[in-house]
């Protein structure tokens, strides 16, 4: 991907199914790796896709949206929902303003589980990329990428608890140094 023209920060992923997967490489990141941690980057990816995490993502998201569905369904049917947030006359549309309104204070509970499971594909595809490339070129690739992303290597443990997808870089370079192929 042209990346370059929106920013200077190098990044690759995994995304789609069927026949649109893809694995995406900003052209960033390419310019400053080396071959062997480009390899070890590609093996990351695509530890996400053999290990399906775009797939038990969706299947996660689509369980989640339909239990949210079900409890704004019951709310509907209760009169304190409204009054209690001052409307005095019952609707659809109003009962979905309401909800809209406050799923952000009921969801902001769930974003540490939500950070964790990505976190835990995160070290999956990691180990994944260590039993077929180098681990010690996926390290030096990481830390190039935090690096020039401007990521702080040590974020603070409560804050990267609740909000980052990605493991902090300490952890994922410990764990991969402590594979068995991390040497």
């Amino acid at each position: 991907m042209d990346g370059s023209k929106r920013s200077s920060h190098g990044n690759a992923y995994f995304t789609g199914f069927g026949r649109t997967k893809r694995i995406v490489f900003f052209d960033t990141l390419i310019s400053r790796l080396k071959g062997e941690e480009i390899e070890a980057v590609l093996a990351h990816e695509l530890g996400h896709y053999r290990l399906r995490h775009v797939a038990k993502r969706i299947a996660w998201t689509f369980a989640v949206s339909l239990a949210f569905l079900w409890v704004l369904g019951y709310l509907m049917r209760q009169q304190w929902f409204f009054t209690g947030l001052g409307m005095e006359s019952p609707s659809t549309a109003g009962a979905l303003q309401l909800f809209i309104l406050v799923l952000p204070v009921f969801t902001f509970l769930l974003q540490p589980l939500i950070s964790l499971y990505s976190r835990r594909h995160e070290f999956e595809a990691d180990a994944f990329a260590a039993r077929y490339a180098a681990a010690s070129d996926l390290v030096r690739a990481l830390v190039k990428l935090y690096r020039d992303n401007a990521s702080t290597l040590t974020p603070d443990p409560l804050h990267s608890a609740f909000y980052d997808s990605h493991p902090p870089a300490a952890l994922r370079v410990a764990r991969l140094r402590a594979s068995p192929q991390g040497g």
